[in-house]
C-alpha cells in the first residue's frame, strides 16, 4: 500500500510504527454551524481510507475531535441567543445525524476539547518550562523561532511568515509570527468559556488542541493525521512545532490532505454564497448517491459540485444497482447446495483493492467495479450458480466492504426473517458456529439462504419453490 504524505511531498509505502495496528487522527469540526459538503468530503475521505486499511488486516485506532470552544462558534452562540454549550450540542447532533446517513464508520473516539483543559493547561505549561512558549499579559505565545523545523510540511519559511503577518490590536506577542496557546478572558465574555489557569482565566487556542488530543488518546507518534487542505497551513503546522517541541520526537509519520469542494471551480464558502448544507442537498438527493459522488474524484483533487454531476452519480450508480438486483434475482433460482466459487471472482476483487493501494484512488477502483458490472451482465443467463454466488459476494464486500455504499435491497424480507439474519451475523461475529449454523437451518426451512460475506454481514436470497 503506498500513501501520498504531505510532509515529504512523494508517495511511498505505507510501514506504521507498530506492525497491524494504526494510529489515526482526523481533526474535526468547529460546531458552530450545520454540517456542510466539505465536512462530507473530508470524513468521507478518511471513511474509505479505515475502511481499506482494516480490509487489509490494519487494526484502526481512530480518533476525531469536536473544537467546541472557539471564536466563531462564541460569536455566533451570542447572535442565536443560546449557550455556546447548546450550540455545539445542537450542531453535534445534527453531524452524527448527517454522517450516519452517509454511512460514515463512526470513530473510536469523539474527544472535545472541553473535557481536556486540565491536560491542555499541563502541556501548555511544559513548553513554556523548556522555553518554547512564553506568557504575555495572560495570554501564552508559541515562539515559532525556536523550532528549527517550522514549514517543514507547508513550504514555508519563518521570514516569509512575519513578511506576510502583522500584530493585530490586542495582541502581546513578541513576533509577528508567533501563536497563541492561551487566550485571557475578555472581562465581557460568561464563565462558561473561561477557566483558571497560571497566567489567569482564559481558554486555550486553535491549534494546541490537537497536539494535547492526538498524544492522549493515541501517542506522542502517531500514524496518520488527517484534514482538508486549508489545514495544512497555520493548523497543522503549529501542531508539528508543539507537538515536537513538547516530547521532542516525530509527531505524525503520514500526513494526508482531501481537497476542496468547488463550485464552478470556486472553493465552496458561505462569504460566496455557494455554500451548502447536507441537510439541502439530503432534500434532493439520496445520501448514497451523495457518497457515490464524493468517491468519483481522488481524495487529493478538487471536487467540483452541481446538482448535474449528483444527477450523473444517480445515474452510474442506478447501473450498478440494477446489475447486483438482476445478479440476485438468478440467484433464487440456484440449486440447493450450490457454493460460491470465490476464486473465479478473485481477480476482480485484486484489481479493485490494488487500484485503492495506489493512495486511495476510488476513482480507479470504480472504474473496475464498473468493468465487473458488465461482466456480470454478460454472464447473468450463462454463468454458472457458483460463479454467480461469487459474483454477489464480490459485489457486497466491494460496494459496502470498502466504499461504505450499502447495496440495493430486492422485495423487502418479512421482520422475522430480517431478526434470523441479524441475530446469524452477530453469532458470526462472536464465533458461536453452532448458534450460528441452526440459524442459517432455520432460514434455509423458511425458504431463504443467507449468503455470507467476508466482513461478517450476509446477503439473503429467497430461494424459489
Amino acid at each position: 500500500m503506498e500513501i501520498y504524505n504531505t510532509l515529504t511531498g512523494k508517495t511511498g509505502e505505507f510501514l506504521p510504527l507498530n506492525d497491524k495496528k494504526v494510529a489515526m487522527y482526523v481533526c474535526g469540526v468547529t460546531p458552530y454551524d450545520e454540517a456542510h459538503l466539505g465536512h462530507a468530503r473530508a470524513y468521507v475521505t478518511f471513511d474509505i481510507i479505515r475502511r481499506h486499511l482494516a480490509q487489509s488486516g490494519y487494526e484502526v485506532k481512530h480518533v476525531q475531535n469536536f473544537t467546541d470552544i472557539d471564536d466563531k462558534l462564541i460569536r455566533r452562540a451570542g447572535e442565536l441567543n443560546l449557550t455556546v454549550r447548546e450550540l455545539a450540542d445542537r450542531n453535534i447532533g445534527d453531524y452524527f445525524t448527517q454522517m450516519d446517513k452517509l454511512n460514515i464508520t463512526r470513530a473510536n473516539l469523539y474527544p472535545r476539547v472541553t473535557e481536556n483543559i486540565p491536560e491542555i493547561i499541563a502541556f501548555i505549561r511544559n513548553l513554556v518550562d523548556k522555553g518554547f512558549a512564553y506568557p504575555k499579559e495572560g495570554d501564552v505565545y508559541f515562539s515559532v523561532r525556536k523550532f528549527p523545523g517550522y514549514g517543514r510540511l507547508s513550504g514555508r519559511s519563518v521570514d516569509e511568515l512575519r513578511a506576510g503577518t502583522r500584530i493585530e490590536t490586542g495582541e502581546n506577542k513578541n513576533e509577528p509570527e508567533d501563536f497563541a496557546l492561551w487566550k485571557k478572558s475578555k472581562p465581557e465574555e460568561s464563565a462558561e468559556i473561561s477557566w483558571e489557569s497560571p497566567w489567569g482565566k482564559g481558554r486555550p487556542g486553535w491549534h494546541i488542541e490537537c497536539s494535547v488530543m492526538a498524544g492522549r488518546f493515541l501517542g506522542e507518534t502517531i500514524d496518520i493525521h488527517g484534514g482538508g487542505q486549508d489545514l495544512i497551513f497555520p493548523h497543522h503546522e503549529n501542531e508539528i512545532a508543539q507537538s515536537e517541541s513538547a516530547n521532542g520526537k516525530q509527531f505524525v509519520r503520514y500526513w494526508i490532505h482531501n481537497g476542496f469542494v468547488t463550485v464552478n471551480r470556486e472553493k465552496m464558502s458561505k462569504s460566496l454564497g455557494n455554500f451548502f448544507t447536507l441537510r439541502s442537498i439530503f432534500e434532493k438527493f439520496p445520501p448514497r448517491i451523495v457518497r457515490y459522488f464524493l468517491l468519483t474524484q481522488h481524495y487529493r483533487q478538487p471536487l467540483d459540485f452541481s446538482d448535474d454531476k449528483l444527477v450523473q452519480a444517480q445515474t452510474a450508480l442506478g447501473g450498478l444497482d440494477d446489475a447486483y438486483l438482476k445478479l440476485l434475482d438468478t440467484l433464487e433460482a440456484a440449486p440447493a447446495g450450490a457454493a460460491p466459487e470465490d476464486e473465479s471472482t478473485s481477480g476482480t476483487l485484486n484489481r479493485f483493492r490494488k487500484a485503492l493501494d495506489e493512495d486511495f484512488n476510488t476513482e480507479k477502483s470504480l472504474a473496475v467495479l464498473h468493468e465487473f458490472k458488465k461482466e456480470i451482465l454478460s454472464t447473468l443467463h450463462s454463468a454458472p450458480a457458483g460463479l454467480r454466488m461469487a459474483q454477489a459476494k464480490t459485489f457486497t464486500l466491494i460496494l459496502e466492504g470498502h466504499l461504505g455504499i450499502t447495496p440495493p435491497r430486492p422485495a423487502e424480507f418479512p421482520p422475522e426473517i430480517i431478526e434470523l439474519k441479524g441475530q446469524r451475523e452477530q453469532a458470526r461475529r462472536q464465533k458461536q458456529w453452532a448458534l450460528a449454523d441452526s440459524l442459517r437451518i432455520r432460514l434455509e426451512q423458511a425458504g431463504y439462504q443467507a449468503l455470507d460475506n467476508p466482513d461478517g454481514t450476509s446477503t439473503l436470497l429467497r430461494k424459489k419453490s
